[in-house]
């Protein structure tokens, strides 16, 4: 079963609803570039204080899929300490006639639905699998998911190269890693039974402290954005939502610069690829940035 997946905006006052990343269709929407803040509840616990997410996300689509909203969708709960994903749509599925953005909008809505079954019990692989198997969109997604416990304990599930990355005190201390088949071609979730499950999950769990900032997007952030940008960018607002927005905004700058030697440049030529040798003689190399969707969600740590 799947539940709608609306876009909102920010209202002036208030608490903010959630957002799930890019309608289904007949849904109205309202900007191609979304941003949400999201406080998330926790309650006192008595030997520490219990700890939260306030979410900011920022998702900015491809050039050319601005008009469908791009294939990245995303999602933010108030389970437990915080729950939040990202999934971004296998675009190789346009070839086949299919809409690679219906697939990761369901699996998302999926997650929602679920994520307080009593099977789950805020196991991020579990969730995986049970929203996989509602999923009835044909398609594929790359995916990624934290649930905070209000204890401090982060439960980390990924499929692909969505990633994660947990700042503290201005240096990362967590960095999820990507799983592929071969370069730019990674694990992803899908309707046909030669993909991925969430068996093929990287699982990982750490310990957040209060003021702890997690962030988390699709590859069309870290495929164009360093650790240190991210670490430096984060260090200017203290605004969520300012924050997300910053580093969307940065990717997709970079990945518009053909001489930005980007992590997505390096990564290439670091497995053969690169221009051809008559360009080498001549000094240059293989440059710039990987336009993509861009999904974009930072979370700060909160004490209640």
């Amino acid at each position: 079963m799947a539940v709608p997946i609306f876009r909102v905006s920010v209202p002036q006052s208030g608490p903010a609803p959630r957002s799930f990343g890019p309608a289904l269709p007949g849904l109205h929407e309202t900007s191609k570039k979304r941003r949400l803040l999201f406080c998330v509840p926790s309650e006192l616990n008595p030997v520490r204080p219990a700890l939260s997410f306030c979410v900011g996300t920022h998702l900015i689509p491809h050039p050319n899929k601005v008009d469908r909203g791009g294939e990245d969708a995303f999602f933010v709960s108030s389970h437990n300490g915080g729950a939040i994903a990202v999934a971004d749509g296998v675009s190789g599925w346009a070839e086949q006639n299919v809409d690679p953005s219906l697939f990761p909008q369901e699996l998302m809505a999926n997650f929602s639905y679920l994520v307080g079954d009593e099977e789950v019990n805020s196991d991020p692989q579990i969730l995986i699998r049970k929203a996989h198997a509602a999923t009835s969109s044909t398609g594929s997604a790359t995916v990624i998911v934290a649930i905070l416990e209000r204890n401090g304990i982060l439960k980390i599930a990924n499929v692909g190269d969505c990633g994660l990355r947990v700042i503290r005190e201005g240096r990362v201390v967590f960095s999820s890693i990507p799983q592929e088949h071969y370069f730019d071609c990674p694990y992803q979730l899908s309707s046909e039974a030669v993909g991925q499950t969430y068996l093929d999950a990287m699982v990982s769990s750490l310990e957040l402290i209060e003021g702890d900032t997690i962030i988390m997007g699709s590859d069309g952030l870290f495929d164009n954005v360093f650790d240190d940008e991210m670490i430096s960018t984060l260090a200017r607002y203290k605004d969520v939502v300012e924050a997300a927005k910053a580093l969307a905004n940065l990717a997709s700058t970079h990945a518009m610069d053909p001489n930005f030697d980007s992590p997505y440049a390096l990564e290439a030529r670091s497995r053969g690829f690169d221009v051809p040798w008559w360009k080498k003689i001549l000094g240059r190399k293989l440059t710039g940035g990987k336009l993509d969707d861009i999904t974009v969600v930072v979370g700060q740590v909160l004490s209640s």
